[in-house]
């Protein structure tokens, strides 16, 4: 744990250097702060974008997950309280025809 903390601190301070601190990252593969620009790795728009769409996705699924809940809640009348009638007895869940029908 040491050993990560001292890395962080390391990249940062190389970071807050104004002239060179762009080109400093951490090895994948040895976990030390390496210069990335020597090493050939370079952070590509693409890889950002793909971040962003995939974390946007992300959130409209769970957004969607809530609406469904929330709507199954409201559905079978939410929050706890007296029991709810079943369909056998003209309860939410019960089938209909949605006309003169259902008498």
């Amino acid at each position: 744990w040491a050993d990560v903390v001292r890395t962080i601190t390391d990249l940062r301070s190389r970071h807050a250097k104004a002239s060179e601190g762009v080109q400093w990252g951490i090895d994948g593969n040895t976990g030390k702060v390496a210069d990335v620009k020597a090493g050939g790795v370079w952070d590509t728009f693409s890889v950002k974008l793909q971040v962003y769409k995939a974390a946007v996705e992300s959130a409209a699924m769970l957004l969607r997950i809530d609406d469904v809940l929330s709507g199954i809640s409201k559905r079978r009348g939410g929050g706890g309280g007296a029991a709810q009638a079943g369909p056998e007895e003209g309860g939410p869940d019960m089938e209909t025809f949605g006309d003169a029908r259902d008498g």
